[in-house]
């Protein structure tokens, strides 16, 4: 979910920024940083300045029906009163600042592209935020029926809110759009459950859609920094409306290992560092398992009967490290439960948020050529919002509008995943190969000695959090550990471009009662493969295992994530789990390579590989070393489902 860098303000720094790189043509007509700067602040500074001459901002308090007061903030182009402009709403629970008159925000809209387009954008504090009244929850439950004007949810709330802009706001043409990033695209996708005949257009981008596993969890296993840091921050209370935040954590360290590794199991972090103020962290300690504390954020199976004269476009990036999830379930959700309905999906290369901010052209050391997120801006959304809020025409907008990593194309398609995509098996095999060919003999294993006290690390660096550019990082460190199982194919001879979701079924065992199982896809450039000039002349491509998807499970869930098992020592026993979507070629003469590990720290917190009823209320003497292993006979096949395109 996006943190306050998500604010309109730094998205145009940021956006500018990624411009001038773009323009250069030449690694040596790159500005320097400090040019960058200035140029920067003069863009902001231009931006800003069209919006004082060229808008009138109102602040309102728009009730809801509970009597409940929303703060709202209003920008309408200044001839409102004589064209009729479409609205277009964000509801958000990082702030609508800047707050009090005269105070402008440094851009509008989604992008910078639509500044000038002619719209009116509604910014409100959702409940309990900022300045708006009345008590926040954390994804609060979605209600499938009403009783009275005391019960409210999220979409009741868009429903007041459009109902009062169109009504009582500037003067409108009758249409409304909503957007939003992460916690925002949240609320976006709520504001479909609305079914306000006014809303004409909504994209939710980067939604969170079941918090079990957006963010803070993948298949059971807890993102420790993400989550930790985040709600160390958004987490505290707010006794009353205020135009201020509250400040980040403040770690001591720039080592999130040590840090962590300090802290110990997850038990420690409230009585170490919260002190009972987050309650939110002890809700998710008190609920390891997905009951119905989970399910009740679980937003997909709300996503039904919708209004059909309103058209999704749901957009997500392959990179994105909080709410990949999210973009595309919210989507698969709509598509299945909602059929005619206008329902579109979007997926970049881009980390989190990165198709509003830059150009997307680089994350980590991996480069996507040239500005897939301005090719998004301008010949995707801009046409959206325009087509249903303004002249009516459907755009040129395909089911499935998605980039290819590795040739770094564009592609579309009339389904997501593709219908034309084939289904075949990867085989683990034995001395280190994985290959399309299923093992015929043998009894064959190999195994690693896990141990909690020393797991494997998340990356090379140091960093406190989970960083954004994590999905496309070396990991060449991770294969030379021997707690790391490594396999990959020959050198290929021809493009190999896997589409769509990953279906892995391990064949395991292990000593001890508990295990995490972390599966990662890597593909592995030639050795002659040229530096990158624009890269720190450290990083060598030469060689280099760019991570393409990732993901973890926490092997108790293996049958059931409301009800955790056991492992038996010792015994073979099948792990599957759904590696999430991708779109990569492989290239000819590249190599497919895959990880398994049990660890993956700080970023998963560390399994004690001994089974507790609630894994986050362990304790020290619970974390035992294990020694695992990974099957790939005839009788025990370790598999990776995969669809070729």
């Amino acid at each position: 979910m996006p943190h306050s860098y998500l604010r309109p303000a730094l998205l145009t720094a940021l956006l500018a920024a990624g411009t001038l790189f773009a323009r250069a043509q030449q690694p040596v007509s790159y500005p320097l940083p400090s040019e960058v700067d200035k140029q920067t602040r003069a863009l902001m500074v231009a931006d800003t300045t069209y919006i004082q001459q060229h808008y009138t901002k109102t602040e309102y308090q728009i009730r809801m029906r509970d009597g409940v007061k929303l703060h709202t903030v209003v920008y309408a182009p200044k001839d409102a009163d004589r064209v009729k402009y479409p609205i277009l709403l964000n509801r958000t629970p990082y702030s609508v600042g800047p707050y009090g008159p005269g105070k402008y925000k440094f851009t509008l809209g989604p992008s910078s592209t639509m500044l000038h387009e002619g719209y009116i954008f509604a910014y409100q504090d959702v409940r309990g935020k900022y300045m708006s009244e009345g008590e926040f929850v954390d994804m609060r439950p979605e209600k499938d029926t009403y009783k009275g004007k005391n019960d409210i949810d999220e979409g009741t709330d868009t429903f007041d809110t459009i109902e009062w802009l169109v009504k009582k706001g500037p003067k409108n043409n009758g249409r409304v759009g909503q957007w939003g990033i992460s916690y925002p695209g949240f609320y976006t996708a709520t504001g479909l459950l609305s079914r306000h005949p006014a809303l004409k257009a909504s994209s939710p981008q980067a939604p969170i859609a079941d918090w079990f596993w957006d963010d803070f969890h993948h298949n059971g296993a807890f993102f420790l920094p993400h989550a930790f840091n985040f709600l160390a921050s958004f987490g505290l209370p707010r006794p009353a409306p205020t135009p201020t935040g509250n400040p980040g954590f403040q770690h001591g360290t720039p080592d999130g290992y040590d840090f962590f590794m300090k802290m110990g199991p997850l038990k420690n972090a409230d009585s170490r560092y919260y002190k009972g103020q987050v309650a939110f962290w002890n809700e998710m300690m008190a609920h390891p398992n997905y009951d119905a504390f989970w399910q009740a954020r679980n937003l997909r199976p709300h996503l039904k009967n919708l209004n059909k004269n309103t058209a999704v476009l749901t957009v997500g990036g392959f990179n994105d490290a909080e709410d990949l999830f999210g973009a595309l379930q919210t989507y698969k959700a709509i598509e299945q439960q909602n059929p005619g309905m206008t329902n579109g999906l979007v997926m970049g290369p881009w980390v989190h948020g990165g198709w509003a901010r830059g150009t997307g052209e680089l994350v980590g050391n991996v480069a996507y050529g040239e500005s897939p997120s301005l090719y998004y801006q301008k010949e995707i959304e801009a046409p959206f919002f325009k087509s249903y809020l303004k002249d009516g025409k459907r755009p040129n907008v395909a089911e499935a509008t998605v980039f290819e990593g590795g040739t770094n194309q564009w592609r579309t398609f009339d389904a997501w995943p593709p219908k034309q995509a084939q289904e075949r098996t990867l085989y683990f095999q034995a001395d280190g190969k994985i290959g399309f060919e299923q093992p015929t003999t043998g009894s064959g294993f190999d195994q690693y000695l896990s141990d909690p006290a020393h797991p494997v690390p998340a990356n090379e660096g140091m960093a406190t959090g989970m960083t954004r550019e994590y999905m496309t990082d070396d990991q060449r460190f991770a294969s030379r550990r021997p707690d790391v199982l490594t396999y990959q194919t020959d050198v290929l001879t021809e493009d190999l471009t896997l589409a769509g979701p990953i279906e892995a079924l391990l064949q395991v065992a292990t000593t001890g009662t508990d295990a995490d199982w972390v599966v990662k896809i890597i593909d592995v450039y030639p050795n002659d493969t040229p530096d990158n000039p624009r890269l720190n002349p450290s990083v060598k491509l030469g060689g280099y295992q760019q991570m393409v998807r990732s993901e973890v499970m926490r092997g108790r869930f293996r049958n059931s994530f409301s009800q955790p098992e056991a492992f038996v020592p010792n015994q073979v026993t099948a792990v599957p789990f759904t590696v999430q979507d991708l779109c990569h070629t492989f290239q000819k003469g590249h190599r497919l390579m895959v990880q398994v590990q049990s660890s993956w720290f700080p970023m998963v917190d560390r399994n004690p590989q001994t089974f507790v009823p609630n894994i986050n209320e362990a304790d020290e003497k619970d974390f035992q070393t294990a020694t695992h292993r990974l099957y790939h006979s005839p009788q025990s096949a370790s598999q990776l489902k995969v669809r070729v395109l």
